[in-house]
């Protein structure tokens, strides 16, 4: 009785909230998916500026959480070794990056996500996205977008601006979102989320195509980061991969080169050094963004595949190998 008092509450609240339900009820269905994993994924959608912001570090609460930690630190470590040696090796320690993470595009690819016009399904793009999980491509209703306020820069004392710059993309996902947060989201299209990419970019900031586990383990959104807001460019500078390469890298035509530093302004990975006067690429550190590459009036850049990266997210070309369309 008692559950289907519970059951029936949960209809009511969503009974005008379509996404919701067709979120859930994705999940529930969705093989190797958990409850944990359907609850992580409803918190992740239906509070992002809590999630995000303890995960920052910059909410109220997880400050207070970090004080605990570092109080309770040793009885922690003290309770840990009583466990048996099989229970505390029994797991791999897995990071954030294992479950969450983004692919670095530039900015004509990353419209090309925004533009497509057919369901597509595209699953286990291991080559593209070389990560245990999160890495499918599957567009219902891919026209169905919703532009959100970016829950790192909302966290920040003082963000980047403007803060309307995070790309929902397809159902369930941009349903769910406007659903819960009308006041900081709205329906854009195709075209609008095309034109905020090159905005975007024309700011120096990164576009990246995020994939996440408790988000039916595939990707759902285009995030517009800047290195100084968002949390998976921070992360990644204190050793938490969770942004892999676009899958090119950027090439110096030494002839055209004139050592004006405009390309290592904006570079948001410190990539670009100077020697000799000509600027020089460190491949290890550059992400294939293409920043750099327009902010270069003597066209001395250029971005080339990089071999030894994961391969780019060229939509057209999975489709194609797929025997899908975009049209």
């Amino acid at each position: 009785m008692a559950d289907k008092q519970v059951e029936a509450v949960r209809n009511s609240k969503n009974r005008h909230r379509p996404g919701t339900r067709a979120f859930l009820d994705e999940a529930r269905h969705m093989p190797g998916f958990s409850r944990f994993d359907m609850i992580h994924g409803y918190v992740y959608a239906r509070w992002p500026y809590l999630y995000i912001g303890m995960a920052l570090g910059e909410h109220p609460l997880a400050k207070g959480y970090i004080w605990l930690r570092e109080r309770f630190a040793p009885l922690g470590k003290a309770l840990g070794k009583l466990l048996p040696v099989r229970e505390r090796e029994a797991e791999p320690v897995r990071t954030t990056a294992d479950v969450y993470h983004g692919k670095v595009m530039p900015v004509e690819k990353a419209k090309q996500l925004v533009m497509v016009k057919e369901p597509i399904e595209l699953r286990d793009l291991e080559h593209v996205i070389p990560f245990d999980t999160a890495r499918d491509i599957i567009f219902r209703n891919p026209d169905h977008i919703v532009v959100l306020d970016c829950p790192c820069r909302s966290s920040r004392e003082n963000p980047c601006l403007p803060l309307d710059v995070c790309l929902v993309i397809g159902e369930p996902f941009a349903s769910f979102v406007i659903e819960h947060h009308p006041e900081r989201s709205r329906w854009i299209s195709p075209q609008e989320a095309a034109d905020i990419l090159q905005a975007e970019h024309d700011r120096g900031h990164v576009h990246n195509a995020f994939f996440k586990d408790a988000m039916l383990g595939r990707f759902y959104a285009i995030c517009n980061c800047c290195s100084c807001c968002c949390g998976a460019m921070q992360a990644m500078r204190h050793g938490t991969p969770m942004l892999i390469s676009s899958g090119f890298v950027s090439a110096v035509d030494e002839k055209l080169c004139i050592g004006c530093e405009a390309c290592m302004e904006i570079c948001p990975f410190g990539a670009l050094e100077m020697h000799e006067e000509i600027v020089r690429v460190d491949r290890a550190l550059c992400m294939g963004c293409g920043l750099c590459v327009s902010a270069c009036d003597q066209e001395a850049l250029a971005l080339v595949r990089d071999a030894s990266k994961p391969e780019p997210l060229l939509l057209d070309e999975l489709m194609q190998q797929a025997g899908q369309s975009s049209d």
